[in-house]
């Protein structure tokens, strides 16, 4: 890497880091807020009527409008912070656990954009325990985040 971007990456850094956790906070506001919706969607609206339309747009933007840039925010801050010389040590584990954690985090992410279009081709076929089940999956993994990077285990 050119020694430019190296010596602007270490400068930004501390901005770099306060995006990335708010980035982070975004992200996971809305990975634990969907899969709550999906569970009263399922549960309470039938397809066609007012309550699914509304389901539908809260959904839709919800997804679009927040999850979906938080979660690339997250990904480019998150990056670069990896990029900055002397952050991430890879000969422990612990860069490794959260890096497979965000992994996890990000299939969920995209699981529920294709249940969302689901609820949108009134095709959903699960029930609100299956969303209740998916919605402790953001929870797992921010755990196993959180801990990663404090502790570093």
């Amino acid at each position: 890497m050119k020694d430019w971007i190296i010596d602007l990456l270490i400068a930004v850094y501390p901005w770099i880091k306060s995006l990335h956790i708010i980035s982070v906070i975004s992200w996971m506001a809305g990975m634990f807020y969907l899969p709550r919706l999906f569970v009263y969607h399922a549960e309470r609206a039938t397809t066609g009527s007012e309550l699914d339309q509304t389901f539908q747009v809260m959904e839709q933007k919800l997804l679009r409008v927040i999850m979906n840039p938080a979660m690339i925010a997250t990904w480019i801050f998150g990056l670069c912070l990896v990029f900055t010389p002397g952050i991430v040590d890879w000969s422990q584990p612990w860069p490794w656990v959260k890096a497979f954690a965000v992994i996890v985090m990000t299939w969920a992410h995209h699981w529920l954009a294709l249940r969302r279009k689901e609820f949108s081709a009134g095709t959903n076929t699960r029930t609100g325990r299956t969303y209740r089940m998916i919605n402790e999956v953001p929870t797992l993994m921010m755990f196993l985040i959180v801990f990663s990077v404090v502790v570093k285990y």
